[in-house]
């Protein structure tokens, strides 16, 4: 984990007991940062979450609809009502409290798409990652009106969504990889939930796509597609299988004319 910026100055701990009380986080990190109440931002490979005070009050991944998308999709806010509180606010958070001041957003209605957001694209963000994070101090993300969670919340919902997606259906592929519908799947009879995920299955739009053409939750959908994929009746598109190799060079042999050949051309080019 990479730290960005000149950190506040820390207490001292003891780190053999920060050890132990991180032991088993799916961010270690995370949870020292929020043990020290800390303010910034941390970037992951799959999402990013902004902490204030240790708390987490946002999150973000390209993986997930953000809360424009959740609160747009179904007629909570019209669209363009969005785009102009967004345009004047520069921002997601910004934009949401002009909404809810201007009185166009019930604040009920904004709290749980706020929330369901930032577990939504927490969820991502916490997922195993191949690249070490970076924290960024910033007195930026502040606790609002909007609620903030717990980090160790964040994580224990984050561990059970994982859970109930491998006791459905234990293959991750489907989560990223473009979808394909299975032989089985005209004459199968499912539930009109799944069936508008089904529906968009066309070898082209991956799980998280299909979350944000029908504005859900990502981590909702994904509940759907392995449910679909236990059932049979969608599953990932296979990738291409890697080109054989090619075979090996047969063996350069030179036979006596060639070598007859070679020493003439040897004389002639003395010879110049």
């Amino acid at each position: 984990m990479t730290m960005v910026g000149t950190p506040p100055p820390l207490p001292v701990r003891d780190r053999s007991a920060a050890a132990d009380r991180t032991a088993g986080a799916l961010s270690p990190m995370l949870r020292r940062l929020a043990e020290e109440q800390a303010t910034g931002v941390l970037v992951r490979e799959h999402g990013t979450l902004y902490l204030a005070r240790g708390r987490v009050v946002h999150a973000e991944s390209p993986l997930a609809p953000g809360l424009n998308v959740l609160l747009t999709a179904h007629g909570t806010l019209a669209a363009a009502a969005w785009q102009r509180a967004a345009e004047r606010a520069g921002g997601t958070a910004g934009a949401a409290l002009l909404l809810l001041d201007a009185g166009l957003l019930p604040s009920g209605a904004l709290e749980l798409c706020h929330l369901d957001a930032l577990y939504d694209a927490g969820y991502f963000a916490l997922a195993p990652s191949s690249t070490p994070g970076r924290f960024r101090y910033d007195g930026t993300p502040r606790v609002g009106p909007l609620p903030s969670v717990p980090v160790i919340a964040l994580e224990r919902e984050t561990l059970r969504r994982r859970l109930l997606l491998h006791r459905l259906w234990p293959d991750p592929a489907a989560d990223s990889a473009p979808l394909i519908r299975a032989d089985p799947a005209a004459g199968t009879q499912v539930t009109p939930r799944r069936r508008a995920v089904l529906d968009r299955v066309d070898g082209v739009r991956t799980a998280p796509e299909i979350a944000r053409d029908l504005g859900r939750q990502a981590f909702h959908t994904l509940v759907d597609v392995r449910r679909l994929a236990a059932a049979g009746l969608i599953r990932p598109l296979p990738t291409a299988p890697d080109p054989p190799p090619l075979p090996p060079a047969p063996p350069l042999t030179v036979t006596d004319p060639d070598i007859a050949l070679l020493k003439r051309l040897r004389d002639a080019l003395e010879a110049l």
